[in-house]
């Protein structure tokens, strides 16, 4: 089989990245281990994706926006930071970034609907569920990939868009900077007592980060970050000790606390590419950079990076040059690095102050947050980079 893109991994950004070549005449695959039940019809995973306002008008660019139900589309107007045994921290405020709201919240399980939708009637693809790719050799004009069911496929470019533990790029010689930060997350929905205000709260405790997010009614989306052994003992309890457990835990801030939604726990790792591009390959989403999720900024930075290679194909293929030459991916590699080096290294930043819980450290990041508090320049900076919208 012959195509001019060949896509591995069908999660948002592998098929927002297809979804970005409608139109321009490209032949496309995408290729997927998971069985098509499992893209095709995506379950709840428990997460709730922060949107910013640049998020927003790409995926209204891409039609996905337009597909989901508003009631699921919780906004996000305000943010407040926390640190130790203190309620106040930074606050962040959408009047800060003159909107309406700093960005929304949209569960991924309906980006991740909307997205295959879209694609799976989208001219010029192939979706090719159930198969993985076994092995990847560089031949003359692109890549040829050996699929593990045996077949063959043969591309102008390869994107590989299969998760940070990407088998592809390791497969491509590429390596990463990768970090276990030896902690799991957990998310999920529950029901609150006291109105959340559409504000985000997240609370750098001693031994914990927990944080809130605003759904619409009476509901939020918890996240809890707690080492693997007392997470254990946390997902072992039963609804109404759960419950109890986490209105203790967030200090009856919300009021009594209701689970109403499964558990879902995920490991920390964060990883950075060591490069984004080879010659006939590119990286994107997670595969490129899997973010720490404390800045909530990961999706929203593979979303930018997978528009930022589909430009550079798009201008190629205009021009008439190799889509997947060196000169192009180069291009590709050096913009998305520029916007995601700073942000990466910033977030690792933060988690490093954040999770020390040495005593000459809690005073420390009290502060920090403070002095930020009191910057109104430092917030409206923060808020205008969350409700810029390109």
């Amino acid at each position: 089989m012959d195509v001019d893109v060949a896509i591995v991994g069908a999660g948002p950004a592998g098929l927002c990245f297809a979804r970005s070549l409608e139109g321009s005449g490209l032949s496309l695959a995408v290729l997927e281990r998971q069985p098509l039940d499992a893209i095709a019809q995506p379950a709840f995973d428990g997460r709730e994706i922060a949107l910013t306002h640049a998020s927003r008008a790409i995926l209204e660019r891409l039609g996905l926006w337009q597909r989901f139900d508003p009631d699921e589309v919780s906004v996000l107007r305000d943010a407040r930071v926390s640190n130790g045994e203190a309620v106040c921290g930074l606050q962040i405020s959408a009047d800060d970034g003159r909107s309406g709201q700093l960005g929304w919240l949209v569960p991924n399980h309906l980006i991740r609907q909307a997205a295959y939708d879209l694609v799976a009637a989208q001219p010029g693809v192939q979706l090719l569920a159930g198969r993985g790719v076994a092995g990847v050799a560089r031949e003359a004009g692109g890549v040829a990939l050996t699929l593990e069911d045996g077949g063959t496929l043969h591309a102008r470019l390869l994107v590989a868009a299969d998760s940070r533990f990407s088998q592809v790029r390791r497969t491509l010689g590429i390596g990463a900077r990768s970090r276990d930060h030896g902690r799991q997350m957990l998310v999920t929905r529950v029901g609150i007592e006291r109105p959340h205000g559409h504000v985000a709260w997240e609370w750098f405790g001693y031994g914990q980060t927990l944080a809130l997010l605003p759904l619409n009614g009476q509901r939020a989306s918890v996240v809890l970050t707690l080492p693997p052994a007392d997470m254990a003992r946390v997902v072992a309890m039963d609804d109404a000790a759960f419950g109890a457990e986490l209105e203790r835990r967030f200090r009856g801030q919300v009021g009594a606390i209701q689970a109403s939604g499964t558990r879902h726990v995920y490991p920390l790792v964060s990883v950075f590419a060591d490069r984004f591009a080879v010659p006939g390959a590119a990286l994107v989403g997670d595969a490129a950079v899997g973010m720490h999720p404390v800045t909530a900024h990961g999706f929203n930075l593979g979303l930018q990076g997978q528009a930022t290679l589909a430009e550079e194909v798009l201008r190629a293929h205009r021009q008439g040059v190799g889509i997947g030459a060196m000169e192009v991916l180069a291009r590709y590699d050096r913009r998305h690095r520029a916007a995601a080096w700073p942000m990466y290294a910033g977030t690792r930043l933060v988690v490093r102050l954040y999770t020390d819980d040495r005593t000459r450290m809690r005073g420390l990041r009290t502060a920090i947050l403070r002095t930020a508090n009191r910057l109104p320049p430092l917030r409206r900076v923060i808020a205008g980079r969350l409700t810029q919208a390109v």
